[in-house]
């Protein structure tokens, strides 16, 4: 066995791995042309043993960084127990839930394995409970302009952006888009939107896709008392933003407004698919027995891996560092973007979810950061969004800005150069 697994790791150089996958994949990704095969705190290695300074951290998953003593070890615990169903107990799911409720002040919660899982549960969630209200009517759904809540059908006709609806449509009928930025007359359209028929309204809480782009409490809590008022459900999405990503355990902390539905996931299981929908005690009774399931949803060690994050979490110290460490890094894109106000436009986010956005189009500047040994991605067209792990330090983020404010000069200069085309 160990002979065989030796020739296995022999076989597997990156244009090995690059042939294999444009034969057997389906070519739904555009990767970046890296192979990554292990880390260290905050920093990848290539096949070449090339590092590089992660600050997308699997697009918001990889917390802690790679190789935590913390995360090693219940993996090495739990190694003799990683799956049973939902047809049995294990000693963790329950454990787990309870964490997650305390913490968020609501009731109830159901595990899946993705965001856009949770995401399609807090829907179905929606519809039944107003069905068991008798209020048969009420089927549907009010989300935001540039919202982005997954990719499966459910999740996909509450997302906004026409690029990722367009190849599946018809999607699902009875959705209503409305803008988080028009506040005339106190946000009228919201309130006009949210009426008898609506079901629920789903809101990240800060947009991650579109650009990092915080939603306005104001508007926040016009849509609260309008669901109030109409009896729907506030679901909040905080797929991307939730978790200690912003310096809270949940990123509605940061506001006025309570929702009824949480929608939580990435980070959830350090790397290991969790997700979960979170449900207040008025909606509890929307899925009775039956009514919904997962096979991996809320597995031994994805629970186990959880509960020492939300441990971590709940110490203190990771979330103080989180405040600390992501004011330090806005505050210095901030003093790049005075430097350079023709070419960075505004700096966005709350503790270490930061958005900068650009004049012109910037995945070429993204490409070239990886060049440099940086990793974060292009998002919207001209927003470099970074998302690193709760471990990043200031002398590490220091030394990719540094790159960054030259590799954005020189990326905006080819850009005019090219007449402003991309």
């Amino acid at each position: 066995m160990e002979a065989q697994t030796k020739v296995i790791e022999s076989s597997i150089t990156f244009s090995n791995i690059q042939q294999l996958e444009s034969q057997f994949l389906m070519q739904t990704y555009a990767r970046n042309p890296v192979m990554f095969v292990r880390g260290k705190g905050s920093t990848l290695y290539d096949d070449r043993g090339k590092a590089y300074l992660d600050f997308i951290a699997g697009i918001g998953v990889n917390v802690l960084g790679y190789d935590h003593p913390r995360v090693r070890r219940v993996l090495k615990e739990q190694a003799n127990l990683l799956h049973t169903s939902n047809l049995y107990y294990h000693q963790y799911q329950g454990l787990l839930a309870e964490r997650l409720v305390k913490a968020s002040g609501l009731a109830r919660v159901f595990f899946c394995n993705t965001g856009a899982e949770s995401v399609e549960g807090a829907l179905k969630l929606a519809r039944a409970w107003q069905r068991r209200q008798e209020r048969e009517d009420k089927t549907e759904f009010v989300a935001l302009v540039n919202s982005f809540h997954g990719r499966t059908m459910g999740a996909l006709s509450v997302t906004a952006q026409e690029k990722y609806r367009k190849p599946f449509e018809p999607l699902i009928s009875g959705v209503h888009f409305i803008d988080a930025d028009l506040s005339e007359n106190d946000f009228a359209e919201a309130r006009e939107a949210i009426n008898e028929r609506t079901a629920a309204v789903i809101v990240e809480t800060i947009q991650g896709e579109s650009g990092v782009r915080p939603i306005d409490d104001r508007f926040l809590q016009v849509v609260r008392k309008a669901c109030d008022r109409v009896n729907a459900l506030l679901i909040l999405d905080e797929v991307q933003c939730g978790l200690g990503r912003t310096g809270k355990i949940f990123a509605f902390e940061n506001t006025s407004v309570k929702p009824d539905v949480l929608c939580v996931a990435k980070p959830l299981g350090l790397g290991v698919p969790l997700g979960a929908f979170i449900v207040a005690e008025k909606a509890v009774d929307g899925l009775k027995t039956g009514d919904h399931g997962s096979t991996f949803g809320g597995g031994p060690l994805a629970c186990r891996l959880s509960l020492e994050f939300l441990e971590m979490l709940q110490e203190g110290q990771l979330m103080q560092r989180v405040t600390e460490v992501g004011n330090y890094f806005r505050k210095q894109l901030g003093k790049m973007q005075r430097r350079h106000p023709e070419l960075i436009k505004e700096v966005r986010g709350l503790g270490l979810m930061v958005g900068a956005e650009m004049n012109f189009p910037c995945k070429s500047v993204a490409t070239k950061m990886i060049e440099q040994g940086y990793l974060m991605n292009c998002t919207h067209d001209t927003v470099l969004r970074f998302l690193p792990p709760y471990i990043i330090k200031k002398s590490e983020i220091s030394a990719m800005l540094t790159k960054l404010e030259e590799v954005i000069v020189g990326e905006a200069r080819q850009f005019e150069s090219r007449g402003g085309s991309s």
